[in-house]
């Protein structure tokens, strides 16, 4: 009888470790929770500011005005420091209430099937 017994003299300082990192995820998400998360409150202008001026939304365009009128028309909005709606009615291919009609920025974050 040989006795092959295949110990590991490591699973210790292993579990010994895992634990350890365990604890200081732990604490480090109580901290962040603590020091930066509660109180946190959205500053709805600056939002809005951002969202005005995302050339992703240019992406709602394509359906109406075909795909290389939009890349024009965010190329443009980029190169001039613009907003995508002041290039887009600048452009004379998108009026202010077509604009306003087709970019709904909360349509465009969930999934829509078209068939």
């Amino acid at each position: 009888s040989q006795g092959n017994f295949q110990l590991n003299v490591y699973k210790p300082v292993m579990a010994h470790a895992v634990l350890e990192s365990i604890r200081l995820l732990s604490d480090a998400v109580r901290s962040f929770t603590e020091h930066c998360a509660v109180g946190i409150e959205p500053n709805h202008e600056r939002i809005a500011e951002h969202l005005a001026a995302d050339l992703m939304l240019v992406t709602a365009l394509n359906r109406h005005i075909g795909y290389d009128a939009a890349a024009a028309i965010a190329k443009s909005a980029h190169h001039e420091g613009t907003t995508l709606r002041a290039a887009a009615v600048a452009s004379g291919l998108v009026s202010e209430a077509d604009f306003d009609r087709w970019v709904v920025p909360a349509e465009m974050t969930r999934p829509n099937v078209e068939r």
